[in-house]
């Protein structure tokens, strides 16, 4: 339990709310760990902090959008491909590229409040000249709208969650990690 007090207790470094914008900013762009799992320990660690954690997280996804979407736009021959080629593949991205061209907007709201990979549609959004600030604000309502929702469900019911963490840390962690493998896994094999 020394290892679940020493994360609790980092996570409330006033620091920590950088380390989620930072965090969340690569999830939006490269990384395949859910910005919940960053914002989390602050939350249950002090109630107090829901708030700046949301906040930082909200930002971190809309400027790591924005990044991913500039890079689909002006970069993708070079950095999007390489992107898609070591976090994806190319048929996913054309796969991607097939469901934002039928469904536009809805593929936007569905990869913002979701676990399907939110950079794929950054990058394909950029890629086809997709309005930048639809895009954007889309982006903004939704993905601030999950991430407020996490904040204040950990906030509501921090005590509770503490609880669980503190005894439950190991086969939670084990749990996540073998989820994210074989989601991993999964997808690379698609």
């Amino acid at each position: 339990m020394k290892l679940v007090d020493a994360i609790l207790q980092k996570s409330g470094h006033p620091a920590y709310a950088w380390v989620v914008f930072f965090l969340t900013f690569c999830e939006s762009v490269f990384l395949f760990i859910p910005p919940e799992v960053f914002m989390t320990p602050a939350i249950i660690a002090d109630r107090r902090r829901a708030m700046p954690i949301t906040i930082a997280a909200a930002l971190g996804s809309l400027v790591g959008g924005a990044a991913a979407y500039m890079i689909g736009l002006w970069l993708f021959d070079s950095v999007g491909v390489w992107l898609i080629q070591n976090f994806a593949s190319m048929e996913k991205f054309a796969l991607a590229q097939d469901m934002f061209v039928r469904h536009g907007l809805f593929i936007i709201f569905l990869t913002a409040v979701t676990p399907i990979p939110y950079k794929l549609m950054a990058i394909c959004a950029g890629f086809m000249g997709f309005p930048a600030l639809v895009f954007l604000g889309i982006s903004a309502i939704f993905r601030t709208a999950r991430f407020a929702l996490v904040g204040f469900l950990l906030w509501r019911f921090q005590e509770q969650a503490n609880a669980i963490v503190k005894k439950y840390f190991w086969p939670l962690t084990v749990a996540a990690i073998t989820v994210t493998a074989i989601g991993l896994c999964i997808i690379l094999s698609l």
